[in-house]
This record gives structure tokens, C-alpha cells and sequence, in this order.
């Protein structure tokens, strides 16, 4: 299992607003409102998530989400040590503890039956129980949940339950427009504007695709890995093959497909 990451910032980490998702944060978190951010992969949740935690100074707990999560690996549980059982806080108690944002990321990912161990701090109780300690801890003013999914991998048995969703605020985050990822793209990267330009041109032209066959398309992230690798002196065909065609599709003739869209664009 990947251990739970607690941040706290210096800086703030760079991000590139598409709304009003900035003023939506803020309040949420000033009302004390638990928020849910939903979208496709690579468009800047996560770095949503870090960028408004550094800009209010809070630390941030980052559970990364997946089938075999269970609620002790929130929550916490009793440990052996040095002859003796210790009770260790999960990520969720710390938070709840000591204040700060607490980022469940990918959530539906998560089995169903641990996820309702946060619906007590996801409305007006704002509190914890504990059972294996028998506490039931309240949370500070500066505390906020957070969660995210992407809808696209949502089915019958992965989804928000409507008990649960119905606790949170939501915010929908798509692809940017293209100057906006051209904009991400020369914050993240430091590229060379007509290369930032040429990236978001594949991408518009791969993501609108219709004769191929793809899980999911190219995300900005991905761009902004291929625009790294230019930067440094990798060719821009074998960056755009690396950061984007193999990481799309295991398919030689798919990949062949994309490729040819990235040739294109450079003119080979």
C-alpha cells in the first residue's frame, strides 16, 4: 500500500485558474463545507488541491485511494511495538487532530464500506468517532475534507452512494481551453511558446478522435511531461511518443495512428 503523504508547502504551487474554482474554495473552506472535485484524468486536481492548501497556509494529507483501503488506513489502528500495543492515527485523525486538508484522492477507487467512516465530518457534526479508542474527536475550524474522481470510470459498482455525495459541495474540472493550457504549459514547463502551441495542437487533434480506440485521452500532464523533455534536448517526435503515444495505448498500430497526428504537426 502507498503510504499517505503529508505536505506543507513553502511555496505556492503553481496553478492556472479556468473559473472561479479559486473564490469556491475559499468559501467552502471558511464555511467549513466539504468539496468534491470531479474530472478526467491529468487536469489539475491534485495541483488544485496543493495549490489552495499552500495559499491558506494549511498542511495537507493526500490519501491515494484504492480497492484494498480500508477504514483502519484512515483511521488508524493499534500497533505492536516494543512489547507493548500503540494506537497510530491514520492520515483522516491527523488531519482532524491537528487541522489542515484532508485529500482522498480517486475516492470511488475506494471499497464503499470505508468510505462511510467519513460521512460523520461531511456535515453538520464535523466529528470523528473512534471505535477502537472509543474517542470522538471534533473537528477544528481549520479542518476540510476533500475528495476527488474521475466520472469517466464510474460504473454500477464504482461510484459516489448518494448519502455520500449529497454531503459535499462539488466542482467539475475539464480540459482547458487552449490558451489557458498553453499558459499552463509555459507555467509548468518554462517552454518555448511556439513548442507549448504545437503541444496543445496534437492534443486538440488526438483528443478528437473518433476511429480510435482510447481509455482515455491525452491529458495536460501529459503535455506538460512532453514539453519537459524538449526543453532539455529530446526531440520533440521522440518526446511527444514517450510523454503521449506510449502512454495512451499498448496498441503498435493506435500508436502508429497518434504518431502520424504528431509528425504532422511538426512537419516530418
Amino acid at each position: 500500500m502507498n503510504a499517505p503523504r503529508t505536505t506543507m508547502a513553502t511555496q505556492i504551487p503553481f496553478y492556472e485558474a479556468s473559473g472561479n474554482e479559486l473564490d469556491i474554495f475559499e468559501h467552502a473552506w471558511k464555511n467549513r463545507l466539504p468539496l468534491l472535485i470531479k474530472g478526467p484524468t491529468g487536469v489539475g486536481k491534485t495541483r488544485f488541491v496543493a495549490h489552495m492548501a499552500a495559499r491558506l497556509g494549511l498542511p495537507l494529507y493526500t490519501v491515494a485511494c484504492h480497492d484494498d483501503l480500508t477504514a483502519a488506513d484512515l483511521v488508524g489502528r493499534h500497533l505492536l511495538g516494543d512489547g507493548q500495543t500503540v494506537w497510530c492515527d491514520g492520515p483522516l485523525t491527523r488531519a482532524v487532530r491537528e487541522g489542515g486538508i484532508c485529500y482522498l484522492d480517486e475516492v470511488v477507487e475506494a471499497r464503499r464500506d470505508t468510505t462511510v467512516v467519513i460521512h460523520p465530518l461531511a456535515d453538520d457534526r464535523r466529528v470523528l468517532p473512534i471505535e477502537r479508542t472509543g474517542e470522538l474527536l471534533n473537528a477544528p475550524d481549520n479542518f476540510m475534507l476533500v475528495m476527488s474522481y474521475n466520472p469517466g470510470y464510474q460504473n454500477f459498482l464504482k461510484g459516489l452512494k448518494p448519502s455520500t455525495r449529497q454531503r459535499f459541495i462539488s466542482l467539475r474540472f475539464d480540459f482547458p481551453n487552449a490558451a489557458r493550457e498553453e499558459a499552463i504549459l509555459l507555467g509548468e514547463a518554462a517552454c518555448d511558446p511556439m513548442l507549448a502551441r504545437q503541444l496543445v495542437s496534437i492534443a486538440a487533434r488526438l483528443r478528437s478522435l473518433k476511429d480510435v480506440d482510447l481509455e482515455e485521452v491525452v491529458s495536460t500532464r501529459l503535455l506538460v511531461y512532453a514539453a519537459k523533455l524538449v526543453k532539455v534536448g529530446l526531440d520533440p517526435i521522440e518526446a511527444c511518443r514517450s510523454a503521449l503515444v506510449e502512454s495512451l495505448t499498448d496498441d503498435a498500430d493506435v500508436a502508429d495512428a497518434l504518431l502520424e497526428v504528431v509528425r504532422a504537426t511538426f512537419g516530418r
